[in-house]
């Protein structure tokens, strides 16, 4: 049983910590975790992501990084909610958010604590980089309320500044949704030259010009962008036009430099001079030549719609799209359909098209995970304890992988228990049904691989009723000119196919813009590695100035945080002339 006071609980085992870090004592730190104990760091001891698990690994981490580290006055935040009790995949902890002070920067983390019969232990530890020596984020530079009688004015020097008439940006982001918005305003609020390019019109229609029903899945309070949330007026589950309108009036707010109807045409990296040559095309054929120290790639996990193969689907007299190209059902009143997949957007695209008069059938290739929308928002919890977005933002990166598995686990058994109706009407109907790879649900199938899942907004029950019907692709045999002809000889009549299939990895984005060399070097983009953190995201890939970000509008939000410490950081190495950055990194003082 933990203490019931658990600011004593933090500050023991604080006091202790630092003790042990003065003296360098690496043994001494680690035996102050849990035998099988955990610690995730994110750039405040080296130069990537890390989780290492268990005494001795901590303690091998430790006595490599505490020589160029040097972390000092581990201590409780002040500014933040103070340590306390809560409960966290099925464990009931002291959590504490912490700040302290690198060689670097200065950095922040949370502790979680469990009581043993030595005292309070260390379960869980995150370490994060919070900023750099030196090296602030910016304030407007009228903070006085200077006046410009002559010369530019603010518009002006945006309008200067967005053409690239005479200088070529540090940075380029490929892609204008969240996490390409999202890079661009971290690094912008650092000083960063920065040009986001997108192959869209308009700022936000990525969002903009999918289907006609969509809204977010998750809730309002989850999604802020960086430095400007929603208004408190902003409904709980946002429709995807008023997203991308916000979208739009974030780049303006935030005087982010971008450039749409542009696409990045190829390009190549100079180890000499260590620039990339690009090529931007414009919509009107133009093209441009520049020469970015870094490109971050933020086109995120629905990129390249995958358009899979399927025997007699060229011959279809119908139509065939994809569900990237699926804007509504209205115009197929009274036709007749087959969606293919049972995902997310292929749930929302049969419920849409049947909710507009046509019939449709649905078809399942592999066992989907199934959640009712409101159950479904278990796993965002601690965004609604009432504490302030940041501090949410630093909680939801403290979990490391083993315990993030749990805690998915758990969550997931909850939402199966509570959903039991509407998933044995679904089983009753032929539907079939998992629980994810290790029972953990959507979460993790869609950081492990993005989809397999469907909230269920309505489309579950009208499968279950027969009002939209269900077909399995093992039963198909082909597709004709007519439709699809099963293996007992029926054949299901259609006018409209459309293609829930998903989308290729940004490594493929890379394979088709910068060739197949550099796309085989950085390797498979998403999905964990063997240490439990996303492939090449957010941090060094094997390919020099070249980044990846995608996911979530909180994960954007989130992770933008670190990349763009870590350009930073090399930008003001190369500014000083520094000798001890090496690609990819943050600058670590020796």
């Amino acid at each position: 049983m933990l203490s019931d006071d658990p600011h004593h609980a933090a500050t023991t085992w604080l006091a202790d910590f630092n003790r042990v870090l003065g003296v360098g004592d690496a043994t001494a730190a680690a035996a102050l975790f849990l035998p099988d104990g955990h610690w995730r760091d994110l750039l405040a001891f080296g130069m990537d992501f890390t989780t290492v698990t268990g005494a001795a690994a901590i303690e091998r981490r430790l006595g490599e990084t505490l020589p160029r580290t040097r972390p000092r006055d581990v201590r409780l935040d002040p500014e933040r909610t103070p340590p306390r009790h809560v409960m966290r995949a099925g464990e009931n902890v002291v959590e504490a958010i912490i700040a302290f002070e690198t060689a670097t920067g200065p950095a922040n983390g949370v502790l979680r604590l469990v009581q043993t019969a030595e005292g309070p232990r260390a379960w869980t530890l995150m370490t994060a980089l919070d900023g750099l020596h030196g090296q602030s984020e910016g304030a407007p530079d009228n903070v006085h309320g200077t006046r410009q009688f002559s010369g530019d004015n603010w518009l002006d020097r945006r309008e200067k500044a967005r053409a690239y008439a005479d200088h070529d940006p540090a940075v380029i982001v490929v892609g204008a949704g969240q996490a390409g918005l999202a890079i661009a305003a971290r690094l912008g609020a650092l000083g960063v030259d920065t040009l986001v390019i997108d192959r869209h019109a308009r700022v936000g229609d990525n969002w903009r010009k999918r289907y006609h029903a969509l809204t977010l899945h998750n809730e309002v309070h989850v999604n802020h962008f960086p430095y400007m949330p929603f208004p408190p007026t902003w409904p709980v589950y946002i429709p995807k036009d008023k997203l991308a309108n916000w979208f739009e009036a974030y780049a303006e707010s935030m005087e982010l430099n971008v450039w749409t109807d542009t696409e990045l045409a190829g390009g190549s990296y100079d180890e000499g001079t260590g620039s990339w040559q690009v090529t931007l095309r414009r919509a009107d054929g133009t093209t441009r030549e520049m020469h970015p120290r870094h490109l971050v790639f933020a086109t995120g996990v629905s990129s390249i719609p995958i358009l899979p193969k399927l025997p007699g689907l060229d011959g279809f007299a119908g139509t065939v799209m994809h569900s990237g190209a699926f804007l509504s059902g209205a115009e197929w009143r009274g036709k007749r359909a087959l969606v293919l997949g049972t995902g997310t957007s292929g749930h929302d695209v049969a419920q849409d098209l049947q909710a507009n008069g046509a019939e449709v059938s649905i078809i399942q290739r592999s066992p989907t995970y199934v959640v009712s929308l409101k159950e479904a928002q278990a796993v965002y919890a601690l965004y609604g304890e009432g504490i302030p977005i940041d501090e949410c933002d630093l909680l939801a990166t403290a979990s490391p992988y083993p315990v993030l598995v749990r805690a998915y686990q758990l969550s997931t058994a909850r939402s199966a228990e509570l959903d039991r109706p509407m998933l044995e009407a679904l089983a009753a109907r032929g539907f079939q049904q998992t629980l994810g790879e290790d029972a953990t649900g959507f979460q993790m199938m869609y950081l492990r691989r993005g989809g397999g899942y469907y909230f269920n907004v309505g489309c579950s029950e009208l499968i279950a009723e027969g009002k939209v019907g269900l077909l399995q692709y093992a039963d198909i045999e082909t597709f004709v000119p007519k439709g699809a002809r099963l293996r007992d000889g029926r054949t299901i009549p259609a006018d409209l196919i459309v293609l829930a299939t998903g989308y290729k990895s940004q490594q493929d984005v890379v394979r088709v813009t910068l060739g197949d060399a550099i796309a085989e070097k950085i390797g498979p983009v998403w999905g964990f590695d063997a240490g439990g953190e996303l492939r090449n995201m957010w941090r060094p890939t094997r390919q020099p100035g070249l980044w990846f970000t995608a996911g979530s509008l909180a994960q954007s939000r989130i992770y933008s945080k670190y990349l763009a410490l870590q350009i930073k950081g090399q930008e003001a190495a190369l500014a000083s002339g520094s000798t001890q950055q090496r690609a990819g990194s943050v600058t670590h003082a020796p």
